[in-house]
């Protein structure tokens, strides 16, 4: 029955339609189904008669017969694209092969309707289209509002105090090339703030190599950084350059610094003082031009003071010193970050956004956030997946945020979904499939019941 069709009820009236085919009947028919459903619904009989409505208006979708008289659909559609349309556009056409159907995913088409279709089926395409077009509008806020913050800093996110502070310093001392040392508790976000460093030095044509200091065992680290020769121990059966010798002309980022064995340390100050390295083994120098961030989540002055680490080392990183601060410090940025990541996961997860209602904001506001940003960023991706904020139970033990409305049924939510899924692959099954974690046989299954 109609009324179960999909789409029916859902709210479209924001969306507006252009439907172009020759066929008097499939144009009625496509009118009739879309005019209740959308706000604006347009129909042309030809190419001819369709240009000058999509040069008047903004149409969301194109609904497009292939076999047209004068200019086929797919000549069209390469038009559009040409023109800077950026909408989607669905391709219908009684004589489908699979050349054609190339062609026009070739030429930009959101979809392919074979005729004769269902209404289920032209409907599901049209419900994909606009999902699509809510998450691209939705995506495209979030990035404005993300990039209108006032860090103003890209990848820097924070609208508190003190992260304004820690922004107006890093631009500050961006353009310099001096050492540059980032203090902070884990999950704060120092490499982060390393990477806006080079971003915005002028080494920010040059490479950015990142190293975790903690992982790389003492035995390797000075060979990792500075390089080896040829038999300079066991093992070394060939010459090798170091990090620094990749980093040349850009920035070697060493986080947790505080684990370099003292040996490395020594060599380290020498290089930062001589901007000079000599391989393993190796009796000539190379000079490279690089710049040094390093990172900590150590207090050196203690680690110094228990004779863990160089103080001269120390008094050379210090010249100019950026601490990040920890989340709880800055409640206020939370909400900013939480829409930071959906912006950033959503797509990638194939998944609709969340909502933050004010409840949920209020409870992460409390929390201590021991993980700091990084604990906050996978909650979101946690939270995502499960279609609700995961922050634990409220004192009656229920979950902050429903998935769903209450009376749904667990049929109309995995539909919802695999719907979601399906449409954020671009209706490719397979790939559907694979985000899912079922088999395409069931992928199909399921979507025939549905009528797609």
């Amino acid at each position: 029955m109609e009324e179960n069709v999909a789409g029916e009820h859902a709210p479209w009236s924001e969306y507006s339609v252009l439907v172009v085919d020759d066929e008097p009947g499939m144009l009625s028919f496509l009118q009739r189904a879309l005019s209740s459903r959308c706000g604006v619904v347009d129909c042309a009989a030809s190419v001819e008669a369709a240009r000058p409505l999509i040069q008047r208006n903004l149409y969301d979708l194109v609904v497009l017969d292939i076999a047209l008289p004068g200019c086929s659909g797919i000549d069209w559609l390469h038009e559009l694209r040409h023109d800077g349309y950026a909408g989607d556009v669905v391709l219908m056409t009684a004589y489908a092969d699979l050349d054609t159907a190339i062609d026009a995913l070739r030429a930009g088409a959101a979809d392919f309707l074979l005729k004769p279709f269902s209404l289920a089926q032209v409907l599901n395409s049209i419900q994909r289209c606009f999902e699509r077009s809510r998450l691209a509008r939705e995506n495209f806020v979030l990035r404005r509002e993300i990039s209108t913050h006032a860090a103003d800093i890209e990848g820097v996110v924070g609208q508190s105090e003190l992260m304004i502070k820690v922004c107006e310093r890093l631009k500050r001392i961006a353009p310099t090339p001096a050492t540059v040392l980032l203090c902070g508790e884990s999950g704060t976000g120092k490499e982060v703030a390393a990477r806006a460093l080079h971003r915005m030095s002028k080494r920010a044509h040059g490479p950015f190599v990142p190293v975790n200091c903690a992982a790389i065992s003492a035995e390797l680290i000075e060979s990792e950084l500075f390089g080896h020769i040829k038999g300079a121990y066991t093992g070394a059966q060939q010459n090798r350059e170091g990090l620094f010798y990749y980093a040349r002309g850009g920035t070697l980022f060493l986080d947790e610094i505080s684990e370099l064995p003292l040996a490395a340390q020594a060599k380290l100050l020498r290089v930062l003082e001589e901007r000079r390295i000599r391989p393993v083994g190796s009796e000539q120098e190379i000079a490279v031009d690089v710049r040094v961030i390093a990172a900590t989540n150590r207090d050196l002055k203690t680690e110094v003071a228990a004779q863990r680490f160089r103080q001269d080392l120390y008094y050379r990183l210090q010249v100019l010193e950026v601490t990040l601060p920890p989340l709880r410090d800055r409640p206020e940025d939370i909400p900013l970050l939480v829409r930071h990541f959906i912006g950033q996961l959503a797509p990638s997860l194939g998944l609709p956004p969340l909502g933050l209602d004010p409840r949920t904001q209020a409870r992460m506001a409390d929390y201590d956030w021991p993980g700091n940003v990084r604990e906050l960023r996978n909650l979101v991706e946690r939270s995502l997946i499960l279609g609700w904020f995961d922050i634990g139970p409220e004192p009656e033990g229920r979950p902050v945020q429903a998935p769903a409305g209450l009376d749904e049924t667990l049929e109309a939510v995995e539909k919802r979904h695999i719907l979601a899924v399906l449409a954020a692959a671009d209706g490719n099954k397979s790939e559907a499939s694979r985000r899912l974690g079922i088999s395409r046989k069931t992928m199909d299954r399921k979507c025939q019941a549905w009528g797609l």
